[in-house]
Parts: structure tokens; C-alpha cells; sequence
């Protein structure tokens, strides 16, 4: 998987079946639908303060 990485968020029960039914409405996984609104806000953001120099990783 060289170029991804990986995220993992906690989320009581109740939040993550809702998320869950309005990704599946919107045509998504979870995966997919926090992917689109990560983007989304990335976008808006960029608009509004100019582009986002990554950070450097650290090995």
C-alpha cells in the first residue's frame, strides 16, 4: 500500500449507523463518504486560507 495510509476513527454505535444509512443513501461506503467529505472540506479550505503544504513524515 505504498502511498496510502490508514485512519481509524471511534464512534459510539448510534453515530456510526446513521453515518453508515447516509453513505449507503449517498452511494458510498463509510470509507468512501468520509473520503468525499474529507475532500470536500480540504477544498474549502484551500479557497479560503490558500494551498496546504503537506507535512514532512517522520521514519
Amino acid at each position: 500500500m505504498a502511498g496510502q495510509a490508514h485512519f481509524s476513527v471511534r464512534m459510539d454505535r448510534q453515530l456510526h449507523d446513521k453515518f453508515q444509512s447516509a453513505a449507503a443513501y449517498e452511494g458510498r461506503s463509510m470509507s468512501g463518504q468520509i473520503l468525499h467529505l474529507v475532500n470536500q472540506y480540504l477544498k474549502q479550505f484551500e479557497q479560503e486560507h490558500g494551498p496546504i503544504e503537506p507535512l514532512e513524515r517522520k521514519r
